[in-house]
């Protein structure tokens, strides 16, 4: 029997290109998918489902998680917060959300020590991201760290972030490579028919395909 991997699997093209590597390494793939009130929570369900059929996952599960619209504080969970359109600038965006990948993990920690499952994959993405402090390679391997105390002696658990150093670019090369199913995936943070665009997490895939030297195959405004 295959080992497994947990993958966190927003719906995203980071993600998704996680699982087909994980997958690719022949591991069983346990799928996770969050709802947790962003903005585009639906277009991002339906098309972590998508994907889900083109992986062929062992098991899968969809958490809800409506405390995050409580708390607030983020352009994605709020709205009365606007999503900035404006390009990337310094620092940490108004569309982080507190602690996200802290909690994603926690809770994937406790479905893979459930499943059995030898490593956790987050497609988190250190030096081309928007800036979110949570998806940095040193947060990472401390979280992994703080898990493994935190299960039982005989759950031992990997935290692969085979993206954390990859460009957008470089991520849409690798993309085409596996043969992700790039028209199934989402990314924008403020639509769900046709992607805005202008957004920052738009800008950043756009300018990954124009350096790649390919079209993005969703539709945008």
């Amino acid at each position: 029997m295959a080992q497994k991997a947990l993958c966190i699997m927003s719906g995203g093209m980071d993600s998704t290109l996680a699982a087909y590597m994980m997958r690719q390494k022949g591991y069983a793939i346990v799928a996770v998918h969050f709802n947790y009130g962003q903005r585009t929570q639906h277009k991002e369900l339906e098309c972590f489902r998508a994907l889900c059929g083109t992986l062929e996952v062992a098991s899968r599960y969809e958490i809800d998680l409506p405390f995050f619209t409580q708390i607030g504080a983020s352009a994605l969970t709020d709205r009365s917060i606007e999503v900035p359109t404006q390009g990337i600038e310094p620092g940490v965006p108004i569309t982080y959300v507190p602690f996200r990948n802290g909690i994603f993990l926690s809770i994937a920690t406790a479905i893979a020590e459930k499943e059995g499952a030898e490593a956790i994959a987050i497609g988190v993405v250190e030096e081309d991201s928007s800036g979110y402090p949570d998806c940095r390679e040193a947060y990472i391997e401390a979280m992994e760290r703080a898990i493994n105390l935190g299960t039982k002696e005989q759950t031992r658990l990997r935290i692969e972030t085979p993206l954390v150093h990859l460009s957008k670019e470089q991520i849409v090369l690798k993309a085409i490579e596996y043969d992700v199913p790039l028209h199934l995936t989402w990314s924008c943070y403020q639509n769900e028919e046709r992607a805005c665009g202008v957004c920052d997490s738009c800008r950043l895939r756009l300018r990954g395909f124009e350096r790649a030297k390919t079209i993005d195959p969703i539709a945008y405004m």
